[in-house]
């Protein structure tokens, strides 16, 4: 069980169900990926294709419900002052809630793709996000910087940030970053997350609220499809102090022979939200991505 795989004094859970697609208030016959779920469980950032033939060009998007137990309602563009004719991708929010995060590859940035972030007054305002800022040469170079994550340690009173890059002096491929979030907005200094990189593509990480469990987006060795196929992968660690445990794949129950990706955990750790492509019950044109849920129960 993936409860044993936890500190003794850490919570532990069930194993994962089959996942169920979200249906067609969420996804589309284009790519839908890269999901956020806000800390109180009623809205639902993603990533949608805007169907640029030829190209993926993404657009951030958002769906709402009433309560966690409600179904989804009709999802929305954002609008244009968060979405361009580039790419907007894999949207993040701060744990406060009044900061998402992004990667674009609009123009004026430092590099492929770089991380930016949007600021509002108030956290239930899913339409009141301003002009987005580009995070700077502290975070982003000239190589790609994609998939921010968020994790406030309550001990200390640091939020760290994890996200993913394909920089020079990385293991290969797109390697896991952290960062310190400082209280006057910016960055402490990048370092690699050793633990969790290989030479192959390691992203999309995603930190369960206490900072004992994290989630990725992998294609090295055990991965469940044929070559260059990404699946979910976790790793844990028994305080946050430690470095994390060797990632291990989540299994065939979550992962499929084809693509599966970018995680996004509930705050309570019961619900992971996730891409999927080619799995049966895809809405839309076969191969394309569509957004899936699987859950667990916390055992204590």
């Amino acid at each position: 069980m993936v409860a044993e795989r936890f500190a003794p004094d850490a919570p532990q859970f069930s194993d994962w169900s089959p996942p169920v697609n979200l249906g067609t208030m969420v996804n589309f016959e284009r790519e839908d990926l890269n999901p956020e779920l806000s800390r109180d469980g009623l809205s639902l950032y993603f990533t949608r294709d805007q169907g640029t033939p030829g190209v993926f060009l993404g657009d951030i998007w958002v769906s709402e419900r009433t309560s966690g137990d409600a179904p989804w309602g009709p999802a929305r563009d954002l609008g244009p002052v968060i979405n361009t004719s580039s790419m907007e991708n894999a949207p993040a929010l701060s744990p406060d809630g009044h900061r998402l995060f992004f990667n674009s590859n609009r123009p004026g940035g430092f590099g492929g793709q770089d991380l930016y972030v949007s600021r509002r007054r108030d956290k239930r305002d899913n339409g009141g996000w301003q002009a987005p800022e580009n995070l700077g040469n502290a975070i982003n170079t000239a190589a790609n910087e994609t998939g921010a994550a968020f994790f406030e340690d309550e001990g200390s009173g640091t939020t760290i940030m994890y996200f993913a890059s394909n920089r020079p002096g990385g293991m290969g491929g797109n390697d896991i970053y952290s960062t310190a979030l400082l209280d006057d907005g910016t960055f402490g200094p990048v370092m690699p997350v050793q633990e969790l990189n290989s030479p192959f593509d390691d992203s999309a990480p995603f930190i369960r609220r206490d900072g004992l469990e994290v989630f990725l987006t992998s294609d090295r060795p055990g991965s469940l499809g044929s070559t260059g196929q990404v699946d979910l992968w976790v790793a844990t660690r028994a305080r946050t102090t430690d470095p994390w445990s060797t990632p291990v794949n989540l299994g065939p129950v979550v992962n499929s022979e084809f693509a599966d990706g970018g995680p996004a955990l509930s705050f309570d750790g019961t619900a992971l939200y996730f891409q999927s492509s080619h799995r049966p019950g895809t809405i839309g044109t076969e191969g394309r991505f569509d957004l899936f849920v699987t859950t667990r129960s916390r055992l204590r």
